[in-house]
């Protein structure tokens, strides 16, 4: 993720609206699973599986407001898709630059503050049974049932929380890919047609089991879901995005592919000969 970031940021050919979105999405799911992962890591090698209060809050706080805002930057990126797809005359009017910036804005803000106001929620809440949190990361739901205070509206207000950031930007990504799979089947060259449509299912594919998790750990009533069925669901929506993304959305782009291509052999050249020169000296 970091490498894609860094090579959108330093190639003059990945200026695009497209790149961009994808650049902040690189950027989110390196934050993603630097929130989450390093600790884990650090609980198996060493045993210790403590954690501070503050840091469980600021790593549920961290999480939940990436999580929020990669639903809001995965909607925005299959409209930018739409546009230029089923709407070429009109992309370069409609998604300008600053167009971009705003979406890409919006995408961030809202996720942090929808998660701002369920931390002010929770920090108010008393927290007496027990210290152990049934999960492998500082997740929502582990942490509330910790709580010996009333949680209903808490989880009222997560459900609409969850409401709002899952079921609009996944109804607007299916429609989204709708329409650009119909756009993809009148294309007249068989090659072109099947190329486009394995890019577009591969993307529909993640998006579809990432909003699924979403749903499945934050929507479906706590009684009939097993906490281990909660567990799998969260791995899928912490381990899958971050790994399968940047192959998804970014290495499977010829433009990226040969941008990272040429970068290589550039800094590649460029080290050899300053090789050489120290050589003769």
């Amino acid at each position: 993720n970091l490498l894609i970031l860094l090579l959108i940021v330093l190639d003059p050919h990945l200026k695009s609206p497209m790149y961009f979105f994808l650049g902040n999405l690189s950027f989110l799911e390196a934050c993603y699973s630097s929130n989450i992962f390093p600790r884990v890591i650090s609980a198996l090698l060493t045993g210790d599986r403590t954690i501070s209060f503050i840091s469980c809050f600021t790593q549920l706080y961290f999480f939940g407001s990436l999580v929020s805002a990669e639903c809001c930057l995965l909607c925005v990126m299959s409209y930018d898709r739409y546009l230029a797809i089923c709407k070429p005359l009109h992309y370069a009017a409609i998604m300008k630059s600053w167009t971009s910036i705003q979406l890409a804005a919006v995408s961030w803000i809202n996720g942090f503050v929808a998660l701002t106001v369920l931390l002010v929620l929770m920090l108010q809440l008393n927290f007496c049974s027990s210290t152990e949190i049934d999960h492998y990361f500082c997740e929502y739901f582990p942490i509330l049932r910790l709580s010996c205070s009333d949680t209903s509206v808490v989880q009222m207000l997560s459900f609409i929380v969850a409401s709002i950031f899952t079921f609009p930007p996944f109804l607007l990504t299916l429609v989204s890919y709708i329409y650009i799979i119909v756009a993809v089947l009148k294309i007249p060259s068989t090659t072109g047609r099947q190329e486009a449509f394995s890019t577009c299912s591969s993307h529909l594919i993640v998006v579809s089991v990432f909003y699924g998790a979403l749903i499945i750990v934050y929507m479906t009533p706590k009684a009939e879901i097993r906490r281990d069925m909660q567990k799998f669901s969260s791995l899928l929506y912490t381990v899958l995005p971050p790994l399968v993304n940047p192959f998804i959305y970014s290495l499977r782009n010829k433009e990226v592919k040969d941008a990272l291509r040429n970068n290589i052999c550039r800094n590649f050249h460029f080290l050899s000969k300053e090789t050489r020169g120290k050589w003769f000296m």
